[in-house]
């Protein structure tokens, strides 16, 4: 029987899995919103100069508290914050259902914290 504040490998190999799909799409979006790709140039025409690389260097900041095991829980939570400002933004600029994939991955990161903490799973009990 394990101890309650133990993980078992089935757990923690599938929260790794949760993870990995938001991790590495917001590295890659805050490294091309950074390198200024075209479709960023073009998806920020309407923002103020610079905004672009502020908003990419906040995504791969908050993104990088995240991966650490220490610091994990205040990522989780700086990402929460990030991403629904994504989503209120996706919605102000009339894309509707495009607003799902941000939400999405703010469920996809707490649910992969939940199974690989216990601290999260004993704030966030899911009774059956």
């Amino acid at each position: 029987m394990s101890s309650p504040t133990s993980v078992s490998r089935a757990a923690l190999w599938a929260s790794y899995v949760l993870a990995a799909p938001p991790v590495a799409m917001l590295l890659m979006s805050g490294v091309m919103k950074i390198l200024q790709t075209a479709e960023v140039v073009k998806g920020f025409a309407d923002w103020p100069a610079g905004s672009a690389i502020g908003v990419g260097t906040l995504e791969l900041l908050c993104t990088v508290v995240y991966l650490v095991p220490r610091t994990a829980v205040l990522g989780a939570i700086l990402l929460a914050g990030y991403l629904g400002g994504a989503v209120a933004v996706t919605l102000k600029l009339g894309m509707g259902t495009m607003a799902l994939m941000p939400f999405g991955f703010a469920v996809l990161l707490w649910g992969s914290l939940w199974l690989r903490d216990p601290r999260v799973r004993a704030l966030i009990p899911l009774r059956g």
